[in-house]
């Protein structure tokens, strides 16, 4: 029988998938390291038993005692497993950046969570770092992880992460992408496959607002290069001692922008739901193809599963009100489908005319123009009902059965607003463009702009 004696067996052995869509334009093969396949869905969980598991040999960690660390959310996650395995309390320190999920997750598996301000020093006595340091001075048998300097969590990595991918490859990889935060997967990863072979290129992705890349550039902590950015799981304000920059190759910085958008492109297009850093890995990978030729293997590292970012990245709301996500509005519907040249009637119009023009043009609302303004409309279905009840109606005036006006939307207005406006009972509306010409804009329309 294959049974594990309990959950953290389950650690490693994750999946490499080649990548088909997102990656088109790539002249080579490039395959992802899926480690949300552990059970913890982050690759954090390979270092948080490592990290125990030293921290247990030296006597830094004695039986019932609590886990203290600073965490984004996913190493706080692999630290809780290893919890309740070995019977640990677990104390957690986050930032009020880190998606609320993740500190939701923490608590359903027994831990503590404590919220701190992300804009503050690492120093600052109430950053996250510095709170979990001194919890562990005060609370009797704790223990700080502190993975951003614990070498553990860079061995872990040595020891799992990268033999697995050379495995995996038969030895035929050539660049090894990684999102980087504390180090420990791109150090640990990338010496052991060094080691290998050392024409191996390690990229780390970075993002805007970390010192990260100019430091690996000139050796400067310019703090100059900090600022607040939005991307999880990579970049820092500081240089943790799990870094070895002499393994890595390159930096290249990622927006924040651009790695939520390809966070969800990956998920939409390859099936793979992923985290922030995966976006951002992959997107910063196509900025960098022209170092690419076709006998290359790339293969990029997913850190986690996109379960946790379901409030953030991929909520529309987020992503509109910080610009991440591209808007359709009624101007690109009038873009998509061309210039169409409006039929309208006046009020001395008659309904004979009106419908011979809906015969001819195969359309079902006219608007009524007068000295180019709108003043109410003619529908087919509105015209049908007055016919049947008095035919005599096809020789009044359009002045005596005319609709009310149509609504009147900007150009700007974002296509999903239309769904609230294009009813049963209102089925049409207009849109004054610059140049004063009007257009109307149908449930059809609308579908056709939304399908796209």
């Amino acid at each position: 029988m294959n049974i594990k004696n309990n959950i953290l067996e389950t650690i490693g052995n994750t999946p490499l998938i080649r990548l088909n869509k997102v990656t088109a334009e790539l002249p080579c093969m490039v395959c992802a390291k899926v480690d949300s396949f552990n059970p913890g869905n982050s690759i954090k969980d390979r270092m948080a038993v490592k990290m125990i598991d030293d921290a247990e040999a030296k006597g830094l960690l004695k039986p019932g005692g609590t886990i203290i660390e600073c965490t984004s959310g996913n190493t706080g996650m692999g630290l809780a497993l290893v919890g309740v395995v070995r019977g640990y309390k677990c104390i957690f320190t986050t930032t009020d950046k880190q998606s609320k999920e993740k500190a939701d997750i923490l608590k359903a598996v027994g831990a503590e969570v404590i919220v701190c301000p992300t804009n503050v020093e690492p120093e600052d006595p109430g950053s996250y770092y510095s709170v979990a340091k001194r919890l562990s001075t005060e609370i009797p048998n704790s223990y700080w992880v502190n993975q951003y300097d614990n070498l553990s969590n860079r061995q872990a990595h040595y020891e799992s992460t990268g033999p697995e991918i050379w495995e995996q490859t038969d030895g035929k990889i050539t660049h090894l992408v990684v999102g980087a935060g504390t180090g420990g997967t791109i150090t640990g990863t990338g010496r052991y496959l060094k080691e290998k072979n050392p024409n191996i290129k390690i990229w780390a992705i970075d993002t805007y607002g970390s010192l990260l890349k100019k430091y690996h550039e000139t050796g400067e902590l310019d703090m100059k290069e900090v600022a607040s950015y939005i991307t999880e799981g990579i970049g820092e304000d500081f240089v943790p001692q799990n870094y070895d920059m002499a393994v890595i190759d390159h930096f290249e910085k990622v927006t924040d922008k651009d790695g939520a958008v390809m966070a969800r492109r990956i998920s939409k297009e390859e099936g793979i739901f992923v985290g922030y850093s995966a976006g951002s890995a992959v997107a910063g990978l196509l900025q960098m193809k022209e170092s690419l030729k076709p006998t290359d293997l790339v293969v990029v590292v997913f850190h986690d599963h996109g379960s946790r970012y379901v409030g953030k990245l991929y909520n529309d709301e987020w992503m509109k009100d910080r610009g991440f996500l591209e808007v359709k509005t009624v101007r690109d519907i009038i873009n998509t489908r061309g210039k169409v040249n409006l039929i309208t009637v006046t009020t001395s119009n008659t309904v004979a005319e009106s419908i011979a023009l809906m015969k001819k043009y195969d359309i079902t609302h006219i608007p009524v123009i007068v000295n180019r303004e709108v003043v109410g409309t003619v529908s087919e279905r509105g015209l049908f009902n007055l016919i049947v009840e008095n035919p005599a109606v096809m020789q009044k005036t359009i002045a005596e059965v005319m609709d009310p006006v149509l609504p009147l939307v900007s150009m700007d207005a974002p296509v999903e607003k239309l769904a609230s406006l294009i009813t049963k009972d209102i089925p049409a509306v207009l849109t004054k463009e610059d140049s004063g010409n009007y257009n109307i804009i149908t449930q059809y329309d609308v579908i056709q702009a939304l399908g796209k």
